[in-house]
């Protein structure tokens, strides 16, 4: 198994453990491929699965989206091939994206326009 990698591991849950914790919302999520830590992408204000591998030392994150499947090393900012992690392989498909839909703002775009 290639380093970066525990496909024994299931999801910390079906939204950004972060944003979760901090009363935030994301644009898309990304499954930390060796802790199964769910943070949020580049797009969201946040970008807590890309802190997260700054933290911690784990590299790579899998699309936590539905009907994606590809891997991204944040130390290489390269797509990566991997293997099939536990199960599940996304958020649950009737959870908005952006989500949670009761914390997105209105003006989520206009937000994100802001931010730079």
């Amino acid at each position: 198994m290639p380093d970066g990698f525990d496909p024994t591991v299931p999801p910390s849950g079906a939204g950004c453990a972060d944003c979760d914790a901090s009363g935030g919302w994301w644009v898309h999520l990304r499954r930390c491929a060796e802790c199964g830590h769910v943070g949020c992408c580049d797009s969201s204000l946040s970008r807590h699965a890309r802190a997260h591998a700054a933290a911690t030392g784990h590299p790579v994150a899998q699309s936590f989206e539905p009907g994606e499947d590809w891997f991204w090393d944040y130390a290489l900012d390269a797509y990566v091939e991997g293997p099939l992690l536990a199960p599940p392989d996304s958020h649950p498909a009737t959870q908005t994206t952006p989500g949670p839909a009761e914390r997105v703002p209105a003006d989520w775009q206009e937000v994100l326009a802001a931010r730079g």
